[in-house]
């Protein structure tokens, strides 16, 4: 028996110095690899969007299909749903926002040059301030500063990434039309190339990260397009420059649990403020009423306690994404904490039931 057992681990010590081995001189032909990956990622990048979003929009698909209609036909009617939707959007709101954009961009100087005379005006209160709180306070500038030009870097390396794939979005709805079309032939692959005993618990696994990565991501989309709107109107209710612009930002900031508000918010307030110290103090005043909606009405009715995970754990997964990458990073943060929290459970239940 004991022999035995040392010849067991005899073998698996030798299969992971195999492993080791192929791994190493994989890594030290990589170079030959590079035009392979290159051309494996411009195919991840098209593929996995449109793996998403055929994702996001399967229960739907599934709905009108149990409602005996013909899975193309469903798939046709959200298809034109949806470009019916862009194309009023388009319509009514491009020309506005285009407008504003060309406005910011004349105002632009202007609000850099008072934005300049705060800091100055602040730098001069700061030096009188004791020597170590003035030390702090520009110790917190200096990391607020670098702060904001990593993000508009982020920013700007996204928007050269999305101009450069053009071409290869314009196949994206192809594919998610044909993803929604074939998703039980894709699924019935799947599960004749599965072994045979991974089937059953793979299937529990991939039931339950739906349940936990899908309500989360399709909720919290949902809840960032109603404060977005409730933002744009609030705003253009109250009068302040770039409505449309600084309502998309605080939808688009509002993906990101606890801090997504916060960021979101700076831009409106400031741009509050510099037209008058009146208009700063109604927008933080309709801010906070946003977040107050958004925390105590939209989000426990859209999106509920579908991660069950402690905000301590949120908010270190997010500083994690955040240095690994960047803006991206604190977007997919949350939900791949929430895939990492359903594998362990599994790998758990697994190794406790051998």
């Amino acid at each position: 028996m004991e022999k035995d057992l040392q010849h067991k681990w005899l073998i698996r010590l030798i299969l992971i110095l195999l492993i080791l081995l192929i791994g190493f001189m994989l890594l030290q032909l990589s170079p030959l690899f590079l035009p392979f990956f290159q051309v494996v990622k411009a195919l991840l990048i098209p593929i996995g969007i449109a793996a998403l979003f055929s994702y996001l929009l399967h229960p739907l698909v599934e709905e009108l299909h149990h409602r005996n209609m013909p899975r193309p036909l469903a798939i046709l009617f959200i298809f034109i749903g949806i470009m019916a939707l862009f194309t009023f959007g388009a319509m009514i709101g491009v020309p506005v926002l285009i407008a504003q954009i060309q406005r910011a961009m004349v105002d632009f100087p202007e609000q850099i040059k008072g934005l300049e005379q705060m800091a100055v005006q602040a730098e001069e209160q700061i030096k009188s301030l004791p020597y170590p709180i003035q030390e702090h306070f520009q110790g917190w500038s200096k990391q607020i500063e670098m702060h904001s030009v990593n993000a508009l870097d982020q920013l700007e390396r996204i928007m050269v990434i999305l101009l450069q794939s053009m071409l290869a979005f314009i196949v994206i709805p192809f594919l998610i039309f044909f993803f929604l079309k074939d998703f039980e032939l894709i699924e019935r692959s799947a599960w004749y190339l599965t072994p045979r005993s991974w089937r059953r618990p793979l299937k529990l696994y991939i039931k339950d990260v739906d349940v936990t990565f899908g309500r989360y991501i399709r909720g919290q989309l949902l809840v960032a397009l109603s404060v977005g709107v409730i933002s744009i109107t609030g705003l253009w209710l109250l009068n302040v420059p770039y409505p449309i612009i600084l309502g998309l930002f605080i939808a688009a900031t509002d993906l990101i649990p606890y801090f997504g508000p916060f960021i979101g918010a700076v831009p409106a307030v400031i741009v509050a403020f510099l037209d008058s110290w009146q208009l700063g103090l109604l927008t933080m005043a309709l801010i906070f009423v946003i977040q107050q909606v958004e925390g105590n009405v939209l989000s426990p009715l859209i999106v509920g306690k579908t991660l069950h995970l402690h905000p301590m754990l949120i908010i270190l997964a997010l500083l994690a994404g955040v240095e690994v990458g960047g803006v991206l990073g604190l977007l997919l943060a949350v939900p791949i904490l929430a895939i990492l929290k359903v594998t362990l459970l599994h790998l758990r239940f697994h190794l406790m039931k051998h």
